[in-house]
């Protein structure tokens, strides 16, 4: 019996889409302790203030919180919110360097999940969005969601 790919968002970022236009995502794998990937399976983690940084050819991930697990080792505590070095390919984070020395590019945690038995974290290369940019955008949804509901009525 093979392993499913079981690509459930174990944490999501939802501002990431807001803030950013993300331009381009990659996925890499995440170091993590053995009761940091117990608690991440039972979902308790969270993504909001993380941000991804590149320093001396690797990858970590900062502000990252995935809470203590309870029956785990309360001997041995980890810093919840410490930097995890996030696992990707040597051309894919010389990519990734060429692409945040860009004036206005960030990497940007978009999700975590597990395919495989491996917990997977899905970074978006971004670009922030202004106020006005971010107006508009709402403005488009708003938009398409009046269209929807018109579709809906005109169909009844």
């Amino acid at each position: 019996m093979g392993k499913k790919n079981n690509d459930k968002p174990l944490a999501q970022n939802k501002k990431a889409s807001h803030d950013y236009f993300i331009e381009d995502t990659y996925e890499a794998g995440m170091v993590l302790t053995g009761t940091e990937i117990k608690s991440l399976r039972m979902g308790r983690a969270n993504l909001n203030d993380a941000f991804a940084t590149i320093r001396n050819g690797e990858a970590f991930i900062h502000n990252m919180h995935i809470s203590p697990f309870e029956q785990g080792n309360r001997h041995n505590p980890t810093d919840p919110t410490r930097a995890r070095k996030l696992l990707l390919h040597k051309a894919q984070i010389s990519k990734l360097i060429g692409h945040t020395k860009q004036e206005g590019y960030t990497l940007v945690p978009l999700k975590i999940y597990v395919r495989n038995g491996y917990a997977k974290l899905l970074i978006g290369l971004g670009r922030g969005k202004k106020n006005y940019d971010k107006r508009h955008t709402e403005a488009k949804r708003d938009a398409e969601r009046q269209i929807q509901r018109a579709l809906r009525e005109r169909q009844k």
